[in-house]
């Protein structure tokens, strides 16, 4: 049943680029196991679907508890075990917790309050039933608290946390092919290396460098290749999470946190990228079209926005 709803949930146009890396992720697979398996005899469309089964099985993985536990040790998150910060987080959480449901029943009733001891004041949902703080977010007004919590609720709403599990046992998965198949090359290198040094003589010292030579031009193209999957992979997958943060921000304002969460983003300094490559790898929009969003919702906040610096800067001159 999850699974469906996992679906139905995250096929939206924003996810676009991130299925289409997917997509691309089983034809990598797909593409290294035709040519290793049975001297590359075998079918591409048998490799193809060895590569859906391998993905359909990270899809499992990853919306098991196995995949946000693993999840949750990477990212340092931890119960909180302080009781003063436990008692002054447990009940705002619960509270914004409280709404969220109301507001979206599809978000688990089982969804736990963790910290890690990053001291910069921030948040972060991943899976099904984690959301994390850090230590520095409790030293944030109470109602931006309440404003962040509700926009990492909509994420979880929009399941865009169990998404992004999704993609990191997948990238998990075809970085261990990639792996594998260089040490593959590898292995080969050196069995005709040692064959034709000791075995061939002279004629083979020359095949041995051939095969150096050979050797270092199918390294140098599986590390560019390599390269060019990840980089298209950050652009897809980042561009996907840009659209999703304005979704989270819009979950976050139904909650009626939308003025607290735009003076919580208009609080941010230095945040926004600068250049065409860095909007593109950027996994947040700009914080002035996030609170222009919020404000064409109905927030009726009014700070310094990027609108507003400009007109004073033009006054003053």
């Amino acid at each position: 049943m999850y699974l469906v709803d996992f679906f139905k949930r995250t096929m939206r146009k924003s996810n676009i680029p991130v299925f289409i890396y997917l997509v691309l992720n089983i034809f990598v697979i797909a593409l290294i196991l035709s040519l290793v398996i049975d001297n590359g005899n075998i079918p591409f469309w048998k490799a193809l679907l060895i590569g859906i089964v391998l993905y359909f099985v990270s899809l499992l993985i990853a919306l098991s508890p196995v995949g946000e536990w693993i999840l949750r040790l990477q990212t340092g998150c931890k119960k909180i075990q302080n009781d003063e910060q436990r008692n002054f987080i447990e009940p705002i959480f619960r509270e914004v917790y409280d709404k969220a449901r109301a507001q979206d029943p599809s978000i688990s009733d089982s969804v736990k309050l963790y910290m890690n001891h990053d001291e910069a004041p921030n948040a972060f949902a991943t899976g099904r039933k984690t959301i994390c703080v850090t230590e520095g977010m409790l030293s944030m007004p109470v109602e931006q608290i309440k404003a962040t919590l509700g926009h990492e609720f909509g994420h979880l709403a929009h399941k865009d946390t169990d998404l992004i599990l999704v993609v990191a046992v997948g990238n998990l998965i075809v970085s261990a092919f990639i792996l594998l198949f260089r040490l593959a090359i590898d292995l080969v290198h050196l069995l005709f290396v040692f064959s034709s040094v000791f075995v061939g003589g002279s004629d083979g010292a020359f095949g041995a460098l051939i095969s150096t030579v050979y050797h270092l031009a199918m390294t140098a193209v599986v590390v560019g290749l390599t390269w060019i999957w990840t980089k298209i992979g950050v652009l897809l997958v980042m561009k996907s999470s840009r659209a999703n943060e304005y979704e989270a921000d819009e979950f976050s304002f139904r909650l009626g946190y939308g003025n607290e969460l735009c003076a919580l983003l208009d609080s941010f300094s230095g945040t926004n990228a600068n250049g065409l490559f860095a909007n593109l790898v950027s996994s947040h929009p700009d914080k002035d079209d996030r609170i222009a969003r919020l404000q064409e919702l109905g927030a009726t906040y009014r700070g310094q926005t990027k609108l507003a610096r400009n007109i004073d800067i033009f006054l003053a001159f």
